[in-house]
């Protein structure tokens, strides 16, 4: 019995740590390159531009807190809980949670959506002060309940440490999401005489019609995937009995905390939603004011949102693999993958963060050139690639060990230091202080960053036994430097020969081939580390014959 079983575990394998990365990281780079190109071509829309972006905004931070509410704790709650569940050899009970997830969800999620559609008069007039946004609110509504079930279906099959549906999942949905606002907008332009409002409202239908759109993909895929879980379940072994009213007590004890993180980080953005307007009226017209919001919020956090996504496939997987090692008690394999994590976070986030702060005016030139300024709200808001990379992962640790509480002590610390922070520099001249008026938005969330990451980086070490080598993570700082002075020099070069925008992607393109070799040079990566990179095992194989590693 035992050795059918065993034959059967190896039919029905769990995605590898590997596999999930490299096929995420492919994922996401695809996913971020669409819905920049959406962001690049509503900016430069003539009738969008920055304004229509603080709309859209404005009213897009007040659907994600809502979304939160409902939903952003589930993918998560039901993974662990599915995860530990099969770690011990349980896949009825793990589809049982499922099941009644998705109900459970589905009830909150629909009435989320419907109180968003019946208040948004009185948060776009009173709360936010944007009026236009009333009907962006309306339109993104919907969309709601259909997300809420869809994150059951994705913290399913993540449990199950298949993380490849999900990310195939947004893959279409941001696909038919670009697709489908462009060809609305283009006809809402010419229709209503380019009314930012409407337009706005167009892009906000568009997101609607995507979820619904990603739903029905992860619904179909689950179908299809119903006999060979079915099979499974038959073959389950430790089966525990347990009633509806325990699962939900379990679901709801796992949900609620790790919900009450994102709903206070939901908060932590919408601050800046509900002071900045009213800040920056005190020294300028309501018309610039929605345009420096627009800024910030449309221009500044969708470039640093594109290196923070690359670095979400790694707290995807974290989660799970540490929970698992905690149910199991193993936890060597686990503190490879978070040191690994980290590290990746570094590689990522210090090149990024340099890169942006230097190149940022080149950047925003190149991105938007029909809406070009805010090289300064970037620079600032940049400074807190790294810290918040970091703190994603370390935050998805504590999270797969349980200490979901924890972890909401120290969001609230981030947003009480942003809250005194706006109030105080947002009231602020910017004439007569530099980080004063819509700078000082910027500077506040770096320093709750900052200050968030560091605690959490002092909270995990309590909890796991795990010793980081210090001269890995200098090497990418190393690495970092030798292609800034590469890209610095370069784009002087090529300056007066080619034209500005050439320049800057072809250094940018030189910049980053230097770092990757840099890394490689300075063996950034142990032998097992390398493997788990894109096309690793390869990779490994011509380093070895190059003798750079052995």
């Amino acid at each position: 019995m035992k050795k059918l079983l065993n034959n059967k575990n190896r039919k029905i394998k769990k995605t590898s740590f590997a596999k999930n990365i490299i096929s995420l990281l492919i994922a996401h780079v695809f996913i971020k390159l669409i819905g920049f190109v959406n962001k690049i071509y509503l900016t430069n829309k003539e009738g969008f531009g920055d304004e229509g972006n603080a709309i859209y905004s404005s009213a897009f931070q007040i659907y994600t807190l809502f979304l939160t509410i409902s939903s952003i704790g589930i993918p998560n709650a039901v993974s662990k809980l599915v995860s530990e569940r099969l770690a011990i050899g349980d896949s009825r009970g793990a589809h049982k949670i499922f099941k009644i997830a998705f109900i459970t969800f589905g009830i909150i999620g629909f009435i989320c959506s419907l109180t968003l559609y019946l208040s948004a008069e009185y948060i776009s007039c009173t709360l936010i002060q944007i009026p236009e946004a009333k009907l962006s609110l309306e339109a993104l509504s919907p969309s709601i309940f259909f997300v809420s079930i869809t994150s059951v279906i994705k913290g399913y099959f993540n449990g199950r440490e298949n993380l490849n549906v999900g990310a195939n999942s947004q893959t279409v949905e941001q696909f038919f999401r670009t697709f489908l606002t462009a060809i609305l907008i283009e006809y809402i332009a010419q229709v209503t005489g380019f009314n930012t409002k409407v337009m706005a409202a167009t892009a906000a239908i568009a997101s609607t019609i995507s979820e619904i759109v990603c739903f029905m993909y992860l619904y179909k895929y689950y179908l299809r995937m119903k006999r060979e879980i079915g099979n499974e379940i038959r073959q389950s072994i430790n089966y525990k009995y347990k009633g509806r009213r325990k699962i939900l007590k379990e679901i709801f004890s796992v949900s609620i905390p790790m919900s009450i993180g994102p709903v206070i980080g939901g908060i932590n953005k919408n601050i800046d939603s509900i002071t900045i307007m009213r800040g920056l009226k005190q020294f300028i017209t309501e018309i610039e004011a929605k345009i420096q919001y627009g800024i910030l919020t449309g221009k500044v956090d969708t470039i640093i949102a594109f290196p923070l996504s690359f670095n979400s496939i790694f707290s995807s997987i974290l989660i799970p693999a540490v929970s698992s090692a905690n149910a199991s008690g193993k936890f060597l394999n686990a503190n490879r993958k978070i040191e690994f994590s980290i590290l990746m976070s570094v590689l990522i986030g210090v090149p990024s963060a340099v890169g942006i702060i230097f190149f940022a005016e080149p950047i925003l030139e190149l991105l938007f050139p029909n809406q070009p300024d805010g090289a300064v709200l970037l620079q600032i808001s940049a400074s807190s690639i790294v810290f918040t990379m970091i703190s994603q992962n370390v935050n998805a640790v504590l999270h797969g060990l349980g200490k979901t509480i924890i972890t909401i002590f120290i969001l609230i610390i981030g947003v009480i230091v942003k809250i005194i922070l706006n109030t105080c520099l947002l009231n602020i001249d910017p004439n007569e202080f530099i980080l004063g008026g819509i700078r000082g938005a910027a500077f506040a969330n770096t320093v709750s960053c900052i200050l968030v990451c560091m605690i959490e980086i002092i909270i995990m070490k309590k909890y796991i036994n795990i010793e980081f080598n210090i001269k890995k993570f200098i090497k990418p700082i190393v690495s970092t430097i030798i292609m800034m002075i590469c890209l610095i020099c370069t784009y002087n070069i090529l300056l007066g020969i080619v034209s500005k925008k050439m320049c800057i992607l072809i250094s940018i393109l030189i910049s980053i081939i230097i770092y990757c070799m840099m890394l490689i040079v300075l063996r950034t990566f142990s032998n097992d580390e390398i493997k788990l990179l894109p096309c690793g095992e390869k990779l490994y194989k011509v380093l070895k014959f190059l003798k750079i590693y052995s």
